[in-house]
């Protein structure tokens, strides 16, 4: 039954299903009608010992459709709370994902998932299933993130059929097979807490540890080892691994959209794309999610609501970890961490070397000017990078230099870095401060900073008007926008020839393009 059978007899660990079966229930996939493989990743499908010839198998699409188990895996659907918006929701649970399996590949462990593959016992009378439209969406918001060096979930392929799926409309279904070591988060900690049931949260903390926080177990030097300190130092490694990715979510302009504890990774991956959005005109209070009527989640909030979710992971610990100033002081080294790594990777961004004093100043301004100016957050800082170098500069950079780093083609619509700017002469004067703090310590040539600024700043990220396009081709059966876009966003540093359109400035009907926990 299964050809090709290299992947299918890889060794399957499955050590989430070797947790009580109070946390989980074990529930087979619903099949599609006819599945079609709309995409498959040979990057991601190597990280499990997958070859491109296993993607033209039947059994391999079989598997990443819901039509069969994985050989060796445990289908299943994992429960967990939750707040959501704010607001505790209760039980929640995996209610379209179902858990395949844990493979043991050439790259570690890696557990595969299946979202839109039917209904669990946590659909909450929902279908279970996922639309073509938001599976381009996460499949291609993964496949950008991991190109952007951002942690996140891996997706190995997509799959489309003839089954309908009501939502707003009649809409063509889809399954998007992911990956990441563990899909527990915050609100798998929260279930527990919420029932008082210590011996549960324990057996969870342990098997965290065990599996990817094994640091945790070392004592600390010069701290007494009290009952539940271990999981103290667990709160703190989950800190700063999402001090750490609000710094990189922010720092591209990336919002998430619907930031609850049930959608908090406790490995700090990028977790549940839903309304996401990279900001096109920067806006500190741009809200990604068209549901989000109160801006919870907007881009400036975010890493607050980190801090939040992360309190309430803490207050769920604390049932096994009595030590609440222990835990608040770990919680205290969210915004130092954070503010540390905005620092290291924005002087990376700008090209200033070390960070000194007087740069938070120089950088605030660079934000009220895109503020002010609503100036397109990535070919800001890319542009940036073409500036001229002297401390007078002209209003006018080095077309040819950014022709040649384009291949300029028609339809390309990128900029000289003044020109993002309504405000032209605020935009000179601000440059003119910038070139005075980079002359001031020149520690690399003009062209070395150049190369290094192009090397962090992205010309490339999945605007929503591109993910629109390549949905729109989708629907109709033409799938190649879809790998076309790939192209580029697994390497959104480099130009590509030919792609220039890609880079630009999205069109005026972009701005119509609403996204909401549907999508």
């Amino acid at each position: 039954m299964f050809e090709n059978s290299a992947f299918f007899e890889l060794p399957k660990i499955n050590s989430f299903a070797a947790l009580p079966p109070e946390f989980y229930s074990l529930v087979p996939t619903t099949p599609l009608r006819d599945p079609v493989l709309v995409h498959a990743d040979e990057m991601v499908g190597a990280l499990v010992g997958l070859r491109p010839e296993h993607f033209k198998s039947k059994a391999f699409v079989d598997i990443v459709s819901g039509s069969a188990p994985l050989p060796g895996g445990v289908t299943m659907a994992a429960v967990y709370s939750g707040h959501q918006f704010g607001v505790w929701a209760g039980q929640l649970g995996d209610g379209r994902a179902h858990l395949l399996g844990e493979i043991a590949g050439p790259n570690g462990h890696w557990e595969l998932q299946l979202k839109g593959a039917g209904p669990t016992p946590y659909s909450r009378r929902g279908d279970g299933r996922a639309v073509l439209r938001s599976s381009i969406r996460e499949y291609l918001a993964s496949h950008a993130m991991s190109g952007l060096g951002i942690p996140t979930t891996q997706a190995l392929a997509i799959v489309s059929a003839k089954d309908r799926v009501i939502r707003e409309t009649s809409e063509t279904a889809a399954i998007v097979a992911r990956m990441a070591p563990s899909f527990v988060r915050f609100g798998s900690f929260e279930h527990w807490a919420a029932r008082n049931a210590p011996a549960e949260l324990t057996v969870l903390a342990d098997y965290v540890i065990d599996r990817f926080y094994p640091e945790c177990m070392l004592s600390e030097p010069g701290v007494p080892d009290r009952p539940g300190q271990r999981y103290v130092r667990l709160l703190r490694a989950v800190v700063s691994r999402t001090a750490l990715l609000m710094a990189q979510w922010q720092l591209v302009g990336f919002c998430h959209g619907v930031m609850n504890t049930d959608n908090m990774s406790i490995l700090g991956l990028t977790l549940d794309y839903g309304p996401f959005g990279f900001m096109d005109a920067f806006d500190a209070k741009h809200i990604c999610n068209h549901t989000d009527v109160q801006g919870r989640y907007a881009w400036y909030a975010q890493p607050k609501v980190a801090h939040w979710n992360l309190y309430q992971l803490a207050n769920s610990l604390h049932v096994i970890a009595p030590d609440a100033e222990a835990l608040r002081d770990a919680l205290n080294t969210f915004e130092p961490t954070f503010f540390d790594a905005m620092q290291t990777q924005m002087s990376r961004k700008l090209g200033l070397g070390a960070w000194r004093e007087g740069d938070e100043a120089l950088v605030d301004d660079l934000w009220s000017l895109m503020q002010a100016n609503h100036a397109d957050f990535t070919l800001t800082f890319r542009q940036l990078a073409y500036a001229p170098g002297s401390s007078e500069p002209s209003p006018h950079q080095d077309l040819n230099r950014i022709k040649r780093d384009l291949a300029g083609t028609t339809g390309a619509t990128v900029q000289p870095f003044v020109d993002l700017f309504l405000d032209r002469e605020a935009a000179v004067a601000w440059l003119g401060r910038y070139w005075n703090r980079v002359e001031s310590a020149p520690i690399v040539s003009p062209e070395t900073r150049r190369e290094s600024m192009l090397a962090v700043n992205p010309l490339y990220v999945l605007r929503n008007y591109l993910a629109q396009q390549a949905i729109e081709a989708a629907q109709e059966g033409d799938f190649d926008e879809v790998a076309a876009l790939l192209k580029v966003l697994k390497s959104p540093f480099t130009h590509h020839a030919g792609m220039d359109a890609y880079a630009a400035q999205p069109p005026a009907w972009a701005t119509k393009i609403e996204v909401s926990c549907s999508s």
